[in-house]
């Protein structure tokens, strides 16, 4: 053979095998039914993980294309994030509705239009300045196509305005919306029948909320809690007869632990409890201790 053909055929493969190598924690879905079928409750023990506002990763800011790629460059996962407005009506990624802890800027989000913001730069969890700025919805819905699933949690963007941008990407197949209520599961399967759902069930109250939405189940994840303990095993156990995964997120209890060691070791009694999905600060390290 030809030594330049050769060496071109080396050149292709060593290219692909370059591509796989960076995209293989990729999630992406070709329709509906592949999407729900990841998400359905098997009782196989698998575990999703879930960056809770795309992790808190030192050098990386949260709710940031830079964050996500971070962890996706390590490991699988779809992402909580929050939309918010600018003064000037355009959705953009803040979980506060201040600009001071996460950002260069002070004040209120809402009091700013894109085009001020654009100097403004995000900070990592540690305070640090970053080279990176707020990013559009838009964006990331471009962005996490063939990548990702976003989950878009409920912050001060209308229902209409959702389900506006998600018709004009087609991006029922890696956008999910979190809702709180059956009513809010209601308008959004109304409109977007493909659309996955991080309903909030906590309760009693909650789960017969979204029971009597008429929503089918298999359109839905469930966020349970912090923890699954006896208030609500029984809720948990009615999720997984209907082939629905329980998510416990570790935000507000164990991601709080300053020390790395501590954390490890609050994951790992969690992890005992059998959690189908995982909403974390720190998913890569979640990984970790699962890998263990």
């Amino acid at each position: 053979m030809n030594k330049i053909i050769l060496l071109a055929i080396l050149f292709y493969l060593s290219s692909l095998c370059h591509v796989y190598a960076q995209n293989n924690n990729y999630l992406s879905f070709e329709n509906k039914k592949e999407l729900q079928s990841f998400f359905e409750f098997k009782n196989d023990d698998s575990i999703i993980l879930s960056g809770h506002r795309g992790g808190r990763e030192k050098g990386f800011p949260e709710n940031s294309i830079e964050g996500f790629e971070n962890v996706l460059s390590k490991i699988s996962a779809f992402f909580e994030i929050d939309p918010r407005l600018t003064k000037d009506g355009v959705i953009v990624l803040m979980h506060d509705e201040t600009l001071d802890r996460t950002t260069t800027g002070t004040g209120r989000l809402a009091d700013y239009t894109w085009v001020e913001l654009q100097d403004v730069r995000l900070k990592d969890s540690e305070g640090n300045i970053t080279p990176y700025k707020i990013p559009l919805l838009e964006d990331v819905i471009k962005w996490s196509k063939g990548k990702t699933i976003i989950n878009l949690d409920k912050k001060d963007v209308s229902m209409e305005r959702i389900v506006e941008l998600i018709k004009k990407h087609k991006a029922e197949n890696h956008v999910m919306l979190t809702v709180h209520t059956g009513a809010q599961a209601r308008y959004y399967y109304d409109r977007l029948p493909d659309i996955m759902m991080s309903a909030f069930a906590r309760n009693d109250k909650e789960y017969e909320d979204l029971a009597i939405s008429g929503v089918p189940w298999q359109n839905m994840i469930a966020y349970v809690g912090a923890t699954i303990d006896n208030k609500n095993m029984h809720i948990v156990d009615k999720l997984h007869a209907n082939g629905v995964r329980c998510m416990v997120s570790f935000a507000p209890t164990h991601d709080k632990k300053k020390k790395t060691d501590e954390r490890d070791a609050a994951y790992r009694e969690e992890i005992k409890k059998n959690p189908d999905i995982i909403e974390s600060d720190f998913p890569i390290e979640v990984w970790m201790v699962l890998s263990e």
